[in-house]
C-alpha cells in the first residue's frame, strides 16, 4: 500500500473536522499536498468494528454504490480484494432480488460490484486504508470547539479542540493552512458564519420522516437465499413499507425495515417479525423468520434530507471548505451519500492540483457533484403525496415516468441495468430518457397497482 509523505507544496497542515467518510476520503486527498493531515473526531475512531456514537445511522443496513466503490479502488489501490479477502460478500448491482411496486425486476448484470458490509466494518477498513499515509494523524476523543481566525479578516487558521478522555484538560489550538468541515448534518459552520458577519447558507429539506429499525440474524442454511446477496423491496408511494435485507461479513445477516412519514416498525422481536410479514412481498420474513437473532432491534429516525446552498453565498472565509453531510444530507434509503463523498473527495483533488483551493470556486463544483443525486432523491421522496414541498409540473412528469419506469424493470432487463447503472452514479441520469430507452418503458411498463392499507 502507497505511504508517502505529502511534499507540503500546499501549507505545513490541514485539518479535516469529523472522520466520517468524507473526512477520511478529505484527508486522503490532502496528504498528497500537505506535509501533515489531522483528522478530529469526538469518537474513538482507531479499531473501532462496532457503530459509534456519532453515526447513529451506523448500526442500519448501508450501501456502496458502484461509483463509490470505483472510486475507493482508485484512492486505494486493491481496496476491494482487501474488503473480500477480509470476509466482505460482493455482487452485481443489477443481479440483486430488487422489487419495486410489489414486485421483482428482472436481473440483469450490470458489470458493478456491490460492496455489501456494515457501515462500521466499511468506514473501518477505510480507516486502516487512510492510516496508511504516514502524514496523516487522528485526533481521537476530542472535541471541536471553535475554528480560529486572523485579526481583521475572515481567514481560518485553524481550530480550537479539547481532550475528551480527561476531565481536566485544557483546549488547545492547532494551527492548520486549510480546515474542512466534514461533521455531518449537525455541522455548526452556518452558525459560526453568522456569528463572524458572513450570511448562513439557504437550506432546502425535504421532509421525509424516515425510521429504519434493524437487527441482525445468522441464518440455519443459507441456501433459503438461492445464491443472492441481497432482498430489498423499495419503498414506493404504491408500496411505502421497504426493507433491506444483506449477507454481510462473517456469516451474519443484516435486515433493515424502512417506515416513511410517521410509520416504524416496532423494536419488539414480535412486532418486528409481524412487521416484516406486513411488506409486499414475503421474501425478507421467510428467510428471518426461522433464523437466529443476533441482537435486540434498533431504531434510528432521519427527520429530513437537508441540503445547504453554500454555492450561492457571495462571500466565503478563506481556507476553509465544507463536504459530506455538512454540505448536503440525503435520505439514507438512495445509498447515496458515501458514493457522493467520494465524488466530492476527487473534486478537492482536482482543486488540489491548481493550488490552494478557493472556497467559493470549490463549493460551486461540489453544489454540481450533488445536484444528479439530489435530484433522484429528493425527487422520490416527492412522489410520496404526503411530503411537503414544491412539485413544478417537469417533476411531476419525471415521477410519473419513474413509476413506469419501474415497473418496465419487472419485464426489460435491459431496462432494469440502465437504472442500477444510474442509481449506482456511474451513467448520467439524462440516459434514463433516451428515444431507445422511453421506447423500452412505455412497451413494458404499466402504472403500479396501490398496495392494502398496512394494518
Amino acid at each position: 500500500m502507497r505511504a508517502d509523505v505529502g511534499e507540503g507544496r500546499m501549507g505545513e497542515r490541514a485539518v479535516v473536522l469529523g472522520g466520517s467518510m468524507a473526512g477520511l476520503l478529505a484527508a486522503r486527498v490532502l496528504a498528497d499536498a500537505y506535509a501533515e493531515v489531522v483528522i478530529v473526531d469526538r469518537d474513538r475512531l482507531t479499531g473501532v468494528t462496532t457503530a459509534r456514537r456519532g453515526v447513529p445511522q451506523g448500526r442500519h443496513v448501508h450501501g456502496l454504490l458502484a461509483r463509490g466503490q470505483q472510486i475507493l479502488d482508485e484512492l486505494f489501490p486493491g481496496f476491494t480484494e482487501r474488503a473480500v479477502a477480509a470476509g466482505v460478500p460482493t455482487a452485481d448491482l443489477g443481479e440483486l432480488r430488487w422489487f419495486f411496486g410489489g414486485r421483482r425486476t428482472r436481473p440483469s448484470p450490470t458489470g458493478l460490484i456491490c460492496v455489501s458490509a456494515d457501515r462500521p466494518v466499511l468506514e473501518n477498513l477505510v480507516r486502516e486504508s487512510v492510516a496508511g499515509w504516514k502524514n496523516i494523524a487522528f485526533a481521537e476523543e476530542t472535541d471541536i470547539l471553535e475554528l480560529l481566525t486572523a485579526d481583521g479578516d475572515g481567514r481560518v487558521t485553524g481550530v480550537r479542540v479539547q481532550d475528551r478522555t480527561a476531565a481536566d484538560s485544557a483546549s488547545r489550538a492547532i494551527a492548520a493552512d486549510l480546515v474542512v468541515d466534514c461533521t455531518g448534518r449537525g455541522s455548526r459552520t452556518p452558525a459560526w458564519l453568522e456569528e463572524h458577519g458572513f450570511s448562513r447558507p439557504v437550506e432546502q429539506r425535504i421532509k421525509i420522516d424516515l425510521t429504519y429499525t434493524t437487527r441482525h440474524y445468522r441464518l440455519p442454511d443459507e441456501s433459503i437465499l438461492c445464491g443472492d446477496l441481497s432482498i430489498n423491496p423499495v419503498s414506493t408511494p404504491s408500496h411505502p413499507r421497504g426493507a433491506f435485507f444483506s449477507r454481510v461479513d462473517g456469516g451474519r445477516c443484516i435486515v433493515s425495515l424502512t417506515g416513511v412519514l410517521g410509520d416504524a416498525a416496532p423494536t419488539d422481536p414480535e412486532g418486528f417479525l409481524d412487521w416484516a410479514r406486513s411488506l409486499a412481498v414475503p421474501d425478507v420474513y421467510e428467510v428471518i423468520k426461522d433464523a437466529e437473532p443476533l441482537d435486540d432491534p434498533v431504531s434510528f429516525t432521519y427527520p429530513a434530507s437537508i441540503r445547504r446552498h453554500y454555492e450561492h453565498l457571495e462571500r466565503f472565509p478563506d481556507r476553509l471548505l465544507v463536504m459530506g453531510d455538512a454540505f448536503c444530507s440525503f435520505n439514507p434509503v438512495y445509498g447515496q451519500g458515501m458514493t457522493v463523498a467520494a465524488l466530492e473527495a476527487l473534486t478537492l483533488r482536482a482543486h488540489l492540483e491548481r493550488g490552494v483551493p478557493e472556497p467559493l470556486p470549490f463549493l460551486k463544483d461540489v453544489a454540481g457533484v450533488v445536484e444528479a443525486p439530489w435530484q433522484i432523491s429528493a425527487g422520490g421522496d416527492l412522489a410520496f403525496p404526503q411530503v411537503e414541498g414544491p412539485r413544478p409540473p417537469e417533476l411531476e412528469m419525471t415521477n410519473a415516468y419513474m413509476g413506469l419506469l419501474q415497473s418496465a424493470m419487472t419485464r426489460d432487463p435491459a431496462v432494469t441495468r440502465a437504472f442500477m447503472r444510474v442509481a449506482g452514479l456511474v451513467d448520467p441520469a439524462p440516459g434514463l430518457m433516451s428515444p431507445e430507452m422511453i421506447y423500452r418503458v412505455l412497451k413494458s411498463g404499466s402504472p403500479p397497482v396501490p398496495a392494502p392499507a398496512a394494518g
